[in-house]
């Protein structure tokens, strides 16, 4: 694929990130198409159409695509020249004001911010129209560096002031203020809800990061209820992330859509006809509801997502996409690993998503009008964690029951069923997918 980066072959890929090694010779899958209604599977010729380059292939709005391919190449920091260190007795003490130096350089090419080995407690925002940046961790692996703070969505604006900027680091008149800043004076009774709750947020195109970790630490601090605790939030264009392990429970990743704040829409999130694309390669995601989100068009490469126990022990759902009805890609999952922890193995109860139908809470699904999330999973090793006869929960907002499209004459984006598909998956979670 000329200049891209891809992973091909399971068999000769192993995640060291967290030290697990996929299959040495991946098994054939025992799905057959078209499947169930409760287990639908795509046909070879579906799945033809759900490649890397379609997902990448346009830009700008959904209801007046641009062509503009977009081929992602690895992060090669053998190759890179820090334009910023951060670190003990570095130039910057946090990576916010590396970030902060990078955005008032005024510079418009791509900057690259070197972080030392080590744990920065902190929020980090990069604002929209920012340049683009890659974030990248300097030590052997990406547990060496770790970005991290403590934000419950549950919590009012006092509190997020509190954690967020304890000392005043974000100011008026610096690069990521607004984005804070919106945050903070949000009604004081009222909690600040997911979208406030990252604790990296990248609203900028072209966002980059490789070898770091990044953890809401909230984590088992809370009781199992609902308490959205995002780690990472993306927004922009463009956005890729390489070796990057991303923690956290509930809402752990948010791979959205973002744009500039407005009187309606002062967060600048969810808009509905925007496109914003997104690569993650060689990393991994931990959580136990929801906890990998969003809008964007978002291919996800050789990558596990693992549900963890500590918190709550059913009810664990990976995905969560709340794609627009006007497009036909929102998530792909492939050559990947989808594994449970201890607490889940064996038990055949995690969900493998669920469908958000963001802003449908006051209407019910809407056919045409609400949100329908779409995900493809292919080649995929699933284990004995998940339902094998029912991996598709109801709908997150409206409780919607999953209802999937098995007929052999199917439209695969008919409003009046769930667009969530398998193809060619194997290990004991997929063994249930037969007509």
């Amino acid at each position: 694929m000329n200049s891209l980066v891809v992973t091909t072959a399971v068999s000769a890929l192993v995640l060291a990130l967290n030290g697990c090694s996929l299959m040495s010779a991946k098994p054939s899958s025992p799905q057959i198409a078209p499947g169930t209604a409760s287990r639908p599977v795509l046909t070879a010729a579906e799945a033809a159409d759900f490649t890397l380059e379609r997902y990448f292939a346009q830009s700008g709005a959904v209801s007046a695509p641009v062509n503009d391919p977009w081929q992602p190449v690895a992060i090669d920091l053998a190759k890179v020249t820090p334009d910023f260190v951060v670190g003990r007795d570095a130039p910057f003490a946090t990576v916010q004001q590396a970030v902060n130096a990078a955005v008032s350089s005024g510079r418009q090419t791509r900057q690259f911010i070197k972080i030392l080995p080590g744990t920065y407690t902190g929020a980090v925002y990069v604002p929209i129209g920012a340049a683009p940046l890659t974030l990248y961790g300097a030590g052997a692996q990406p547990q060496d560096v770790q970005l991290q703070l403590t934000l419950d969505a549950r919590v009012l604006p006092a509190a997020y002031v509190a954690t967020v900027n304890p000392a005043g680091q974000f100011k008026a008149g610096d690069p990521a203020w607004t984005m804070y800043n919106t945050c903070a004076t949000l009604p004081a009774d009222k909690v600040i809800d997911t979208p406030c709750s990252a604790v990296v947020w990248a609203q900028a195109d072209g966002f980059q990061l490789k070898n770091l970790s990044i953890t809401n630490s909230l984590l088992d601090t809370v009781d199992g209820a609902t308490h959205q605790a995002v780690a990472l939030r993306t927004d922009g264009d463009k956005t890729q992330l390489e070796g990057v392990r991303v923690i956290g429970r509930q809402d752990t990743l948010l791979v959205n859509v973002g744009e500039a704040p407005t009187a309606a829409n002062k967060l600048g999130t969810y808009p509905l006809d925007k496109i914003a694309r997104a690569y993650i390669r060689d990393s991994y995601v931990e959580g136990d509801i929801d906890f990998v989100f969003g809008r964007a068009n978002a291919v996800f490469d050789n990558c596990e997502f693992r549900v963890v126990s500590t918190r709550r022990q059913e009810g664990a759902i990976v995905f969560a996409p709340d794609t627009v009805p006007a497009s036909s890609l929102g998530f792909l999952v492939r050559n990947s690993r989808i594994t449970g922890d201890a607490g889940f193995r064996g038990r055949g109860v995690a969900k493998l998503g669920r469908s958000w139908d963001q802003g449908a809470s006051g209407t019910g699904y809407l056919v045409g009008k609400s949100p329908n999330g779409q995900l493809v999973i292919r080649d995929t090793f699933i284990d004995d964690s998940f339902d094998p006869i029912k991996p598709w929960d109801q709908a997150a907002t409206t409780n919607r029951p999953h209802r999937g499209n098995a007929s052999p004459d199917r439209k695969l984006d008919d409003p009046a069923f769930n667009r969530l598909w398998e193809y060619a998956n194997y290990g004991p979670g997929a063994a249930a997918a037969k007509p």
